[in-house]
């Protein structure tokens, strides 16, 4: 056994060690690709109580060169990637640089073994290095006397830490790794990111995607993909990537799309990665040329959601019609019929995306549904709204919105 210290303040190894449960996953799956892995699983094992017992990440790359491991493990901001820009097997574009990553599986648990095979010029060859939370400067270096049957790692955390419960919501997940994840995968198709055995496919979770051309002010061009979610999620996010899908900085959007939508924007060009080196992109708006880019993928995105929530809104009441549980006939008779008409449209569609299970109703559950919120509206459209925002719990700001129509 060989002992491996850091070269680095304790205080400054042990900031590396913190992040959210997701942000965690996501360091560790990168650390896989950019090992040339094709294939990465995450797996959470539970105990018999459904408490996490322990997370396993497994890639089949070219594993963890542990015959340089002072080298590698050793010298914090001196990894491998810092010479490279490319991955040696697949060419792939490198996401790490500086050797941080590996340090955010000790925000998932206090022990962390990494059981690694690469190959040498005498054949494969295993080893496990391990650590602990308690000092993450020091790993242990171990040579498996029976080497595995193929290269790859295995990052094996235990004694979790309490604060995990959200990566037992296998969908949210799933879903929170595809966001992350949509632009490499597009780039990189032969790649497959597994969580509890479930694929991330970013098509599968996905409703729509939308593609859009701006430019700065100062010239540059880019690429604002707009990709919505089938499922819920946060508040929607700009996210600075570069041309291979790396995501280099995120800010909240500021553009809220109405409801019913969830959404992620990813604004790609090739200016990023130089602004992301100089540190430019987290200064967002007070540097010009960054705020041109928010600037203008913000008004793509107002355009783009009051778009969609006219052509939703048309297709809804297209459908609706279709089956028969629309409440309304014909043309709108008077001006307080139509009024009547865009007070129960704009309900509707509430219910329809604050209701979990409103899709699954059979058609005659639908049809009497409408057919009372269209009485309600008709004899007391403020009491109604105010019931619908209590029954369906409806945040704040949707409540006012529903009390001035």
């Amino acid at each position: 056994m060989k002992n491996i210290h850091v070269q680095a303040q304790r205080d400054h190894i042990t900031s590396l060690c913190t992040a959210s449960p997701i942000q965690a996953l996501t360091e560790l799956v990168w650390n896989a690709l950019d090992a040339d892995a094709f294939d990465v699983k995450v797996d959470v094992i539970q105990n018999p109580l459904g408490g996490i017992e322990s997370i396993r990440v497994t890639d089949d790359g070219l594993g963890v060169n542990a015959l340089q491991a002072e080298k590698h493990f050793g010298n914090l901001g001196g990894s491998w990637k810092r010479d490279a820009d490319k991955t040696p097997l697949s060419g792939r574009v490198l996401h790490g640089s500086k050797g941080k990553g590996r340090f955010k599986a000790f925000a998932l648990g206090n022990l962390v073994e990494w059981r690694t095979t690469l190959q040498t010029d005498a054949g494969l060859r295993s080893f496990v290095l391990s650590g602990s939370a308690e000092d993450p400067g020091l790993f242990k270096l171990t040579d498996t006397p029976s080497p595995g049957p193929a290269t790859g790692t295995e990052v094996m955390i235990s004694d979790i830490r309490t604060s995990l419960g959200s990566l037992l919501d296998t969908s949210w997940v799933v879903q929170q790794l595809a966001s992350h994840f949509a632009l490499y995968l597009k780039a990189y198709p032969n790649v497959r990111i597994y969580f509890q055995g479930l694929l991330v496919n970013p098509v599968i979770v996905q409703h729509a995607c939308h593609t859009y051309h701006l430019k700065s002010s100062e010239g540059s061009k880019a690429e604002l993909q707009v990709i919505e979610w089938k499922t819920k999620q946060g508040r929607g996010k700009i996210i600075f990537c570069n041309t291979d899908g790396f995501a280099l900085h995120e800010v909240d959007a500021a553009v809220r799309p109405g409801s019913g939508f969830n959404y992620t924007a990813y604004l790609v060009s090739t200016r990023f990665a130089t602004l992301h080196e100089e540190n430019l992109l987290i200064l967002e708006e007070m540097h010009p040329e960054v705020k041109a880019f928010l600037d203008a993928a913000r008004d793509i995105l107002r355009r783009h959601f009051r778009e969609r929530r006219e052509a939703l809104t048309a297709e809804m009441l297209q459908q609706w019609q279709a089956e028969g549980i629309y409440p309304f006939a014909g043309e709108a008779a008077d001006e307080a019929d139509a009024a009547l008409r865009k007070r129960f449209e704009t309900c509707a569609l509430t219910v329809r995306s604050y209701s979990d299970n409103f899709e699954i109703l059979s058609t005659s559950e639908k049809k009497l549904i409408f057919r009372l919120l269209h009485e309600a509206l008709a004899s007391n459209p403020e009491k109604a709204a105010a019931l619908l925002g209590d029954v369906l719990n409806l945040p704040l700001k949707k409540r006012k919105e529903l009390q001035k129509l």
